[in-house]
């Protein structure tokens, strides 16, 4: 099995130095690179082929959302991880927006980075929990963003299947409809709630009470 290729983008060393560590600590995975900013980390990509980014959001001259957003359009096998403070709550859309796939604490312990990193290597979306209670807070008292009226009893059940990890495929298999069905149902959900992926499709869900953690 081929290691998960990692850079990790943030502009303070000795927390970089020590997620390094903690990383390598895996089997599974090899640092390949680091970067103090967003142009850094654009200029290490250029030669560093890599399969996972933890993305500080808040870093000088070129920060996480706009790296992330350049980054995206570049390199379409690479996926991102917010590595996030708390208080940061009003960049989290913003992220998501821009291509992430998964949230992170900066305080979160080593096995949910493990997790995270595992998960959306695999193609899927990894929000920490803490992070996810902490979002839901903020915006209790709001007006829900989406409707789901809009939404099918078919679409909100595989909605459902997405928030809880799964593939298409594997959706499929669990309602026993097609890959193909599932794809379409999928585009239909992206469209129909404004979301740009399986991400914004988490929190649309999260917001509207779909799903609660």
């Amino acid at each position: 099995m081929e290691k998960i290729r990692i850079v990790i983008a943030d502009d303070h060393q000795l927390f970089r130095n020590g997620l390094k560590m903690l990383l390598l600590g895996f089997h599974e995975f090899d640092v390949v690179g680091e970067a103090s900013s967003g142009e850094e980390f654009l200029a290490l990509m250029q030669n560093t082929p890599a399969d996972v980014a933890l993305m500080d959001i808040s870093m000088p001259d070129m920060d996480g959302i706009e790296a992330t957003r350049s980054a995206m359009k570049t390199y379409d096998g690479l996926n991102i991880i917010a590595l996030s403070m708390y208080g940061e709550e009003e960049y989290y859309h913003k992220m998501v927006d821009a291509g992430a796939k998964g949230f992170l604490l900066k305080n979160s312990d080593i096995s949910d980075v493990r997790d995270a990193i595992l998960t959306v290597a695999r193609g899927g979306s990894y929000f920490s929990q803490e992070l996810l209670r902490d979002v839901i807070r903020k915006i209790k008292h709001r007006e829900h963003e989406g409707n789901t009226a809009i939404l099918s009893n078919r679409e909100k059940e595989i909605l459902l299947k997405i928030c809880d990890g799964l593939s298409n495929h594997e959706i499929g298999e669990t309602l026993f409809i097609s890959k193909r069905t599932v794809d379409r149902h999928r585009a239909n959900l992206l469209g129909k709630t404004g979301s740009k992926n399986t991400a914004s499709l988490i929190l649309f869900a999260i917001k509207n009470k779909i799903i609660e953690i």
